[in-house]
C-alpha cells in the first residue's frame, strides 16, 4: 500500500529525509535532493519524444476502428475470393488456432509452474492497462478446479460487428481461445456457449481443470 504521506510534495521530501541517511543522500545526488527539501528544485524540461512515441490523441475505440475497420477487415475480405467453396473462414480459424497454440506454449514455458493455481491467479487478476480499456470482465465463479468469467463489453466485438464482419472477428479473435487453453496445459479445457462477437449478451468463459 502506498503511504498517504507520499501523496504530496512535502510528504515525499519528508519521506526521503526520514529513510535515507546523509551519506546515501550524497551518493544519490545530495545537492538535488536537498534542493527539493528546501523547495528550490526547478522542474526539468521534459525530453522531447520521438514522433512515433507521441500521444496521437485518439481514443481506444478510434484506434480499433482505424486499425481493424479501415484496414485489417477490408484486407481479409479481399482474400476471401481466392479460396474456393467458402473455405476462407475455416482456414482463418485454423491459422489463428495454430498461432494461439504456439504463443500459448511459449508463454507457458516462461512460467515456473503451469498448474491451475498459477492459471487462476492470472485469470482472476483485475484487468489493467490495454485490457482494462477494451474489455469489461467480471468473475462469476472460482473453485479449486474451475473458473468462470463473464465479458459484457468487448471493443473487438463492437468493432467487427459494426463492420458487419463478425464471422472474421470470431475466427480471428474468439476461436483461438480454445487453443490457448490447450496450449497452457492439456488438462485445461475452455467451455463457452456465448460470445458478444456472435450477437449474444455476453461471453461466458468457463475454464475447467480436468484429470
Amino acid at each position: 500500500m502506498i503511504l498517504k504521506t507520499l501523496d504530496s510534495a512535502s510528504g515525499r521530501r519528508q519521506f526521503l529525509l526520514n529513510v535515507l541517511p546523509a551519506g546515501t543522500l550524497l551518493c544519490l545526488g545530495g545537492g538535488h535532493l536537498l534542493a527539493i527539501t528546501n523547495g528550490q528544485d526547478k522542474p526539468k524540461p521534459a525530453e522531447k519524444k520521438h514522433k512515433f512515441l507521441e500521444d496521437s490523441g485518439m481514443s481506444m475505440q478510434e484506434v480499433f476502428e482505424f486499425a481493424y475497420k479501415d484496414y485489417y477487415i477490408p484486407l481479409l475480405r479481399s482474400l476471401a475470393p481466392y479460396f474456393k467453396n467458402g473455405d476462407f473462414i475455416e482456414i482463418l480459424k485454423r491459422a489463428a488456432d495454430d498461432q494461439a497454440a504456439k504463443s500459448g506454449q511459449a508463454e507457458a514455458k516462461t512460467l515456473s509452474k503451469n498448474d491451475f493455481a498459477t492459471f487462476k491467479a492470472m485469470i482472476t487478476k483485475p484487468p489493467e492497462g490495454f485490457e482494462k480499456q477494451v474489455l469489461t470482465v467480471s468473475t462469476v465463479e472460482v473453485t479449486d478446479r474451475a473458473i468462470e468469467s463473464k465479458v459484457t463489453e468487448c471493443l473487438w466485438a463492437k468493432t467487427f460487428r459494426k463492420a458487419n464482419a463478425s464471422d472474421i472477428g470470431y475466427a480471428r479473435i474468439c476461436y483461438p481461445d480454445f487453443a490457448s487453453a490447450r496450449a497452457y496445459s492439456p488438462k485445461l479445457k475452455l467451455i463457452r456457449t456465448k460470445t458478444l462477437m456472435q450477437g449474444d449478451d455476453c461471453c461466458n468463459h468457463r475454464w475447467v481443470w480436468e484429470g
